[in-house]
């Protein structure tokens, strides 16, 4: 195992794109049906997320075999350390109401191509 910063900058000096991102997985600590009344609270928190900037993707999660769901999320935020991605996980309704517990890692974006406009919580997209 090595350091993080080590293995950024190692991509950097690759010449990736070497976006540090952070990838938060909420799990529910409750039962499915005792998520439902801070579903609208979420929500609004993502979409008010997603207009500061903060918000990068975000979705729920199925499990291994693509047939039931649990109530996991996942949300990609784009902060500037750890502590501030943890500080904005914390303030989901989900976790204030203690339903939800997330688990934050560092993800560095390196490959891919994204050649659309798209806008999740409005609906609204260029995609043909």
């Amino acid at each position: 195992m090595g350091k993080w910063i080590d293995y950024v900058n190692g991509a950097k000096s690759k010449g990736v794109m070497a976006k540090t991102l952070f990838m938060v997985r909420m799990r529910p600590v409750v039962p499915l049906e005792e998520l439902a009344d801070t579903v609208p609270d979420h929500l609004a928190y993502q979409k008010q997320l997603e207009e500061e900037g903060i918000l990068f993707a975000a979705g729920p999660l199925g499990d291994d075999t693509g047939v039931e769901y649990s109530g996991e999320g996942l949300m990609i935020y784009n902060v500037e350390s750890i502590e501030k991605a943890k500080e904005v996980a914390g303030q989901d309704p989900m976790c204030l109401a203690g339903k939800k517990t997330p688990e934050i890692r560092p993800w560095l974006l390196n490959e891919g191509r994204m050649t659309f406009d798209i806008r999740l919580s409005l609906k609204s997209s260029d995609l043909p």
